[in-house]
């Protein structure tokens, strides 16, 4: 067994968020070991919002959606996702 980084404590989810954004979990974490476990109690943490796009944009994120066989709000999130996980390890590195 390797040896693994002890995790952080954090002040709120964000700084944890920003944390695991730009860190390896399995580096502080041992995955042999994982237990499946459900959480039925467990409230989603999405928040809905409103914002404003060209038509082309949502056209061409319906493309690339239809094209991965997913939905174009569920590919917008990983865009979307995948471009601040960029940002942010482009500012520590």
């Amino acid at each position: 067994m390797k040896n693994l980084k002890p995790i952080p404590k954090f002040k709120n989810a964000a700084q944890e968020d920003k944390f695991w954004a730009t860190h390896d979990s399995a580096e502080y974490i041992d995955y042999s070991k994982a237990e499946i476990a459900f959480f039925p109690e467990l409230k989603s943490s999405n928040k809905t919002i409103s914002i404003r796009l060209p038509e082309s944009l949502i056209e061409s994120v319906k493309l690339l959606a239809n094209k991965q066989d997913v939905p174009y709000q569920s590919m917008l999130k990983i865009l979307l996702a995948e471009k601040v996980r960029e940002k942010l390890l482009s500012k520590t590195h």
